[in-house]
Parts: structure tokens; sequence; C-alpha cells
């Protein structure tokens, strides 16, 4: 006998149907085709215990199942449960009339008992528009599922619940969220703030601009001046993730496994800080099953990278590409998978390697060789994507110990939002630029432009400061950016003056 029943494959953080056939004839062995990997090869034992132990037989039949499209391959142990499934109905012990109706995942226990799967968002996308009825999975992925609207999702916690549905014999109650409410009620779950730090000012206001246009950062500075305080704290002065963008973000991370038990949404902005010891696999995604790495992880969100100049730097080159391209392709023999990975990075580093070069106390034993062979580990063309250089200074002990209460990142955040409305309502016609950082040269030129004092103002800096042409466009972004900050609709000299301020750092001699 034949029987079919459906599951999904994900590639990337889309997701395909999948139609498993089971049939059932005279012999004694059990195939499996379809280009599977080990994991459902090995499902046979899963599967025979749990038939068994629900109080089932697993019939001593030749039993072929093929997972179609066959050209495409399958992996991970999602498929147990549909085959399962479709064994039983197969061999005549349970009614296949609902089959067609549910797309059915889950990993089986010896015991019957269900499994987490991952990517249970895109495989929900996908089931909708497949046109099915509804989706089972196991219970502690079904929130994530019932984002998707119109398709009822059935939460299963073993192998007997959806023999005794499908046999119409029990019901199971579809979970419904109300997925806007949702999203709304966890919209700002930090649990950290602005009005955390003490003092750096100049610093919250780098920040600032920062998220305002979306530009990268680096700050550089000695040891406890709170660079990894600040950069932890960028996520919450960022503009809150709209539905469209929480929806793609949680997909990235429900593929990867990295969601919480009993998530529905992720509603807050990534914020990823790799170890400095991070391979450039992990870093941009890939494997011989590509995931995606922490590049992806921080979609919409902000990456940070602490003791930079301590990374690799083939791990540091291999983020140009994506820094420009706002996603990576990961390419192997059989497949080519697209990662969107659009994240604002934010550096840290000491100015040396004992973190004392240029402080106001302390003093430095790294000899001058040495400082500028530490700095150059930062080659030229990776400084050339930062569009901020910052130098952070250490905290007075007066600020430390003043009880003035900190600006929050709830009033910085409102600021934010404003400028970046203005961002959008300028490239409203361009679908590839929604904030300033993103602009190409070729709209530097017709946006920013500035008045002939403001040119010789650039020039005079570029001049006596030594910068590089490279800090020319950055430098016009960020004023483009300082003046949607206020409201202007021409870039001023003083917004030129304060944006060479932060690429005070970009001078020939520094880094590649």
């Amino acid at each position: 006998m034949l029987v079919k029943t459906f599951s999904s494959a994900v590639h990337g953080i889309e997701a395909t149907s999948i139609t498993v056939e089971v049939h059932i004839s005279t012999g004694t062995k059990y195939y499996i085709v379809g280009l599977p990997d080990n994991a459902i090869k090995e499902s046979w034992q899963r599967i025979e215990s749990a038939i068994s132990t629900i109080g089932f037989r697993m019939p001593r039949q030749k039993i072929v199942v093929n997972l179609a499209p066959a050209d495409i391959r399958k992996e991970g142990s999602a498929y147990d449960l549909s085959m399962a499934v479709g064994i039983l109905a197969a061999s005549g012990q349970m009614p296949d009339r609902l089959l067609s109706d549910y797309l059915i995942l889950g990993e089986l226990s010896l015991n019957g008992e269900i499994q987490p799967i991952k990517g249970a968002l895109p495989v929900a996308i996908q089931a909708q528009k497949d046109g099915f009825k509804g989706i089972m999975l196991p219970e502690v992925n079904a929130r994530e599922a019932a984002a998707v609207q119109h398709i009822d999702v059935l939460p299963v916690n073993n192998l007997k619940e959806i023999v005794s549905f499908l046999s119409e014999e029990e019901t199971i109650a579809p979970l419904r969220l109300d997925i806007e409410q949702e999203f709304l009620n966890h919209i700002n779950d930090y649990e950290v703030d602005f009005a955390d730090v003490k003092g750096q000012e100049n610093i919250k206001r780098a920040l600032e601009i920062a998220a305002a246009g979306g530009h990268n950062v680096i700050l550089i500075g000695p040891p406890g001046a709170g660079k990894t305080m600040l950069a932890k704290r960028l996520p919450t002065i960022l503009p809150p993730l709209t539905l469209d963008e929480s929806i793609e973000t949680t997909k990235i991370h429900s593929v990867a496994g990295q969601l919480r038990e009993q998530s529905a949404l992720m509603t807050i902005r990534p914020f990823r800080a790799p170890h400095h010891t991070i391979s450039d696999v992990a870093l941009v995604g890939g494997g011989s099953h590509p995931q995606p790495g922490e590049i992806s992880l921080a979609h919409n969100g902000v990456l940070f990278l602490d003791e930079l100049p301590e990374f690799k730097r083939s791990v540091l080159e291999v983020m140009r590409q994506p820094l420009e391209s706002r996603s990576i392709t990961i390419s192997r023999a059989r497949l080519s998978v697209d990662y969107p990975a659009s994240f604002m990075l934010i550096a840290a580093m000491n100015p040396c390697p004992c973190g004392y070069y240029n402080h106001p106390e302390k003093e430095c034993i790294c000899g001058s060789a040495v400082v500028q062979r530490y700095l150059s580990k930062i080659s030229g063309p990776l400084l050339d994507r930062i569009d901020l250089h910052v130098e952070v200074t250490p905290v007075e002990f007066n600020e430390l110990a003043s009880n003035r209460i900190s600006e929050n990142s709830k009033s910085i955040r409102a600021r934010v939002i404003t400028a970046r409305k203005a961002q959008e309502a300028r490239f409203i016609t361009s679908r590839a630029i929604h904030c300033n950082a993103q602009m190409g040269t070729k709209t530097v030129r017709d946006v920013c432009n500035i008045h002939e004092d403001g040119k010789r103002l650039l020039q005079n800096a570029m001049e006596r400061l030594n910068l590089s042409a490279r800090a020319y466009d950055r430098i016009l972004k960020v004023a483009r950016t300082i003046a949607d900050m206020e409201g202007a609709a021409h870039i001023a000299n003083h917004h030129i003056a304060e944006a060479i301020h932060f690429r005070s750092l970009d001078r020939e001699n520094w880094a590649g």
C-alpha cells in the first residue's frame, strides 16, 4: 500500500515542502531514498521503538520511503514523525484521510515523545503558501510557528496524540496568537539602559549619531574606560524592530536553533559578541551543511567585536564584502545558500598591547614599533568601512561618584527615530538604501551637497590631519546624519566639523 505524508526541508532561511511516500510490499528490508543524510538513515531504530512503545506494530515487510523531490538533500531528524505516521497508515493501522491536510515534523524519542526541531517559522510560512490546512510539530516550537497567521498550528507531545487525532478519536486545539500584541508587549525588553552609564557624554553622542545613521563605530581606549558597557547599550537606542524585520530575524535564529524555548518572535534587536578566537566560518557562516554565522545572527541588530586586533586577520577580512553587500552567499559543490547580514558593526580595542598608550595618567610600556604593529592588525580596507572612530577616555572619580541621573535610552531613541524617519523619506524611492550609512558614492554626491565654506573646511582638515582619501565620503555621510538629527535640510559647517572630529584616527600612517 502507498501512503503520502508531508514534511519540510530548510535551506538557508527558506523552506521547501517535502512529500514522504511510504510503500509497503512483500519482502523484509527497509529502504530510505531521496538524498537522506545519516540522521535520517538512522531513524529506523527510533521509529520502530516509538511505534512499539505506543502499542502498535512495526511491519515485518519491505518498506520503501521516498523523500520527494529526490534531488534535494534532506538533513536532520525532523522527518521521523512524518515517516512513522506514513508507516502506520500504509500498514493499515490508522486511516490516511487527513494526511494530505497537514504538514508533520518532529524528532521521535524511543518512547514516542517528540523532540524540538529547527526552522519551525520558515516551515510554517512555506506550509501556508502551499495551502496546507495546518502543521503538526513539537509543542516547544508551536509559539514560533503560530507567528504565521491563517494556518492551524497543532502542538503535540508524542506520537500517540498524532495517531489519535488523525484517526479522529481525539482533537488537538490549534494554538492561536495575537502576533501584533505579542510583538508590542515585548518590544522594549532590554535589561540595560544608557542611564546606567556615568559620564562619557561625548561617547554617548557618537553612539547616538551611529544609531541615527546606521554607521559602524570603533571605540579605542584603555581597559576599564567603559567601551563594552557602552557597546552593549547601543541596541537600546536603535529604532524598534518592525514586524517584518522581527519575522526575518526570527527565521535566521530559528534555522540556527538559537531561539529560546516557547518563544514566538524576536522582539528586540540582536546583539552578538563573539569571542576573538572565533573562526572565519563561524563568523560569516558555512560548514559542510551551511549554517548562518554571527554576522547573520546579528542581522537587523549589532555585531560587537571586542579586542578587535586579537581577532585573526583572515577572520576580519572575510567581513569586508558582507559589510558592503549586507548579505553573505555560501557556496558549496551542490548548493548555494544566501543569508542576510545587515548589521551595525561596533568594534572596541586598546590603543596598544598594554592598553595605556596616550593614557592621561598611566605610562605605556610598549615601544613605538610595538604600538604601530598592534594598530596595523586592522587593515585599511576594513577601517574604510567604519564611519566613526571614537577615542574613549577613563571616567573621572567625581563623575563616577556623582548622583546626577544620566539621560535614559528612551529619550535618546526618540531622537534617533526622528532622524531615521527623515532618511526614510529621503530614500523612499530606493529599495537598497534605508539609512545614510548605506549610501553609495553617487548617492553621497547627490544628497550631501555642501557650500564652498564647507568644502574649504573639509579640505583644510584633510590636509592638516593627514586624513586619507577614504575619509571623505565617510565624513559627508556622518555630517548628513548630524544634520538630520537637527532637522536641517542642508549640511552646515558645524555638522562637518563634528563629523571630522569623529575621523581623527583615520590618518595615513595609522593602521593599514
